[in-house]
Order: C-alpha cells, then structure tokens, then sequence
C-alpha cells in the first residue's frame, strides 16, 4: 500500500512516524522548498506530549522546552482571578511544554529523516490538484510532477488545497478577532514557568508564557507573547505578515503592574507577525474514497485552548493504528478513524468558540462589570472558576478526572 501525506507540519511528520513504528511506509509531500525552524510558541499539553513520548521523542523536546508549573490567569487591571498547577505538577504523569513551534518541527523533521530517510520526504511539491480512482487517487504538483497512491491523507493545514478540492465553497469563519504575535528575550516572569492569560478579547487579551530557558546566558528567558483584540468592523489580518505596532499597541499601553511591563514586552520583541483567529465549521465527513483529511485540514480551530497540535497528533496515532489492524482494507481504517475523531474534534471547534479557558476571565469581568475589584472571592469562587477549566479539559480529552 502507497500512502502518501500532503503537508510536512506537525500532523504529517507525526503521522509519518506513527506509520513507520507500525512498519507502514508513506510519502510526504511538503509545498515549502526547504525545512526552516520558523515561527513563534506553541504549547504542548499532556495529551500532546503523551503522543509525542510514544513516538520517542520526550527526552529531546524536554531538553528544548520548558515545563509549565501553573496557568494564571488575571484582568486587564492586573489583578489575580485564578490559578491552577499543570503538567506534572497537577499530577500527571506528563509535562506541559512550552516550546519554540520552529524547534518541535525540527525535532520530527529531523526524527522523520533518521527514520523515514529522506528519499520519502519531499519539499517543494505544492499541490495542484488531485483525481480519484475507484482504489486510488492521483496528485498533482505545481512542479509538474504526479503520484499516485493508494491512500491520501491531506495534512496540510488550515488553507488546505485537498479540502478545498472537496468543499470548494468553505471559508475561514473570521469572528472579527485579530491578533499579533512575537517572542521577546525578557527576564523570568513570575515562576519562570507560568503560563499567563490576562484581560479578554473583548477588552484586549494577552496570552504570555516562556519558550526558551536562559537564552542569553544571563538569566533570561525567550517568552513568547500574543496580543488578541476582538473587533467586529475590522479588516481580517493576513497570516505571517509583519504586525504594526499602531495596529494594537495602544490597547495594552497602559498595562503595566509590579511584576509585569506589558508595553515593554510588546516593544522588546525584534520581529512581530499578524494572525486572524479563524476556525472552520466542522465538516460532514473527512472521507472520500481513499483521501482523507487531519489536524488543521479537517479541523482548525481557534488557539484559545492550546489544543489544536494535541488533536493534530491523536489523529496521526489513531490513523495509524487503524491502518495497522486492517492493512488491507485501508477504507474500512479511515472509517474507524472518521467515526473515533469527527465528532470529539467537532466539539473542541466549538467549545474553542464558546467556552474557551479564558472564559475564566470573561466570567470575572462579566462579575465586576469590567472594572477593579477587591476581591476575586468577593464576586465568584475559585472552586466555580475551576469547574470552567475542568470542564474544558473533558471536552479536550486531557482531564485528570476521566483516566
């Protein structure tokens, strides 16, 4: 059986690596002409770093990343408004990472190389089109070049050609969210290890958490920020393009407290791009003939959970163990796949939409009508913020609870 992956990101390099562990061969097909470690943070949850510790990986990324100690989270007059360890230090058996998405993707493409070798990964091969036969389907790239194979499995992100061939009427679903996005060598904030969520979209948001120990030699540490702003009247960002300051600084100019400088973050970063914060609406079904979609092909969705590189790798491991037990009936494997992943996916789009984990803060501003309050215990409990949180961890499939 030939499979080939379109897309060389995280969801098919993982994928890849799933197939090889299972001793199933693939192709991938990557649009960029050449593998850069580009990009800003990304965190890596429980669940996503469980998939990424089957696939051997664990020692590397731990020596490159830093583990989180606590999710804090506050309002936009600085103030606190809840807490909660993470990783291991809530008990499992796994870190939370935060790492550089440029380094994570040089650990699998490096990985997929060793393993794979590199005739199987191929770079420069965009997707022009593709044709399906009764027991196969044909793709075609930008360079002229074709493949067939006997399964397709489309990992090529959020503007997916493959999805677009299938579904050539979707879009983006754009919610009048933009954000920009940067990394800034600052000292150690709070623990060192804290991921921070402060304000709320729709009086201006920061995400602020670090990716980088000591990278300097002095002390500090490479923290990664993202700056959101919800306005329905304006224009879409575009993805990767370099982010003005004007477009958003003065929302957060006068967000400075004893332990942070927000301003000074913002301004200290050397390179800042502009994302829209899009998602898709969920699909009917991912399967036609012998091509199917994952990670950010059959479901992107907004970047307020941290969640969409976990789901991305549950597909890859969860494909390839259908493929594994049925290797001669691949069909019948992407349905087992389609049927144990539609619909959990489907709800983190939505949840993502309506209680994401900063509805935390949304909640304790809804409470105190978006001004200083005395006391966080004075408007709502920690143990009612704390249902917020676990009750986003079981629709994401990562709460301590449900093992």
């Amino acid at each position: 059986m030939k499979i080939a992956v379109v897309g060389g990101g995280i969801a098919g390099l993982a994928f890849a690596l799933a197939l090889h562990r299972r001793g199933l061969a693939c192709e991938v097909y990557e649009a960029a002409p050449e593998m850069k470690e580009l990009g800003v943070g990304i965190t890596l949850l429980p669940h996503a770093v469980q998939e990424l510790d089957a696939l051997g990986l664990l020692g590397e990324l731990e020596a490159i990343a830093i583990a989180n100690r606590e999710s804090v989270f506050f309002n936009r007059w600085g103030q606190f408004v809840y807490s909660e360890p993470r990783g291991r230090h809530a008990g499992y058996a796994l870190p939370e990472l935060g790492i550089h998405r440029g380094r994570l993707h040089g650990v699998l493409w490096r990985a997929a190389l060793q393993r794979l070798g590199a005739g199987r990964l191929h770079t420069g091969r965009r997707l022009q089109g593709l044709s399906l036969g009764g027991r196969d389907a044909t793709l075609r790239f930008h360079d002229g070049s074709q493949v067939q194979a006997d399964l397709v499995v489309a990992c090529d992100g959020v503007n997916s050609a493959v999805r677009r061939h299938f579904f050539p009427e979707d879009r983006v679903r754009y919610a009048g969210i933009n954000t920009w996005r940067g990394v800034t060598v600052h000292k150690p904030i709070l623990t060192g290890q804290s991921y921070l969520r402060i304000g709320s979209i729709d009086t201006g948001k920061m995400v602020i958490y670090p990716i980088v120990d000591n990278v300097d030699g002095q002390g500090n540490q490479l923290i990664n920020w993202v700056a959101e702003i919800r306005d329905p009247a304006a224009r879409m960002n575009d993805w990767n393009q370099p982010g003005r300051l004007d477009d958003f600084l003065p929302t957060f100019a006068a967000w400075r407290y004893d332990w942070l400088d927000v301003p000074a973050l913002i301004t200290g970063a050397q390179q800042i791009f502009e994302y829209p914060m899009v998602d898709k609406d969920p699909l009917p079904r991912w399967r036609h003939g012998r091509v199917t979609l994952m990670g950010d092909a059959a479901h992107p969705m907004y970047p307020r959970g941290s969640n969409g590189s976990a789901q991305a790798l549950i597909d890859a491991r969860t494909l390839a163990d259908a493929l594994a037990d049925t290797p001669a009936d691949p069909e019948a494997a992407l349905e087992r796949y389609e049927a144990a992943r539609l619909e959990a996916t489907a709800r983190v789009v939505q949840t993502n939409r309506t209680l994401p984990p900063d509805f935390i803060i949304m909640k304790a501003d809804e409470l105190s009508g978006g001004q200083p309050f005395g006391r966080i215990d004075d408007l709502i409990s920690q143990d009612e913020l704390r249902a917020i949180s676990e009750h986003y961890k079981q629709v994401a499939g990562f709460s301590l609870k449900a093992r």
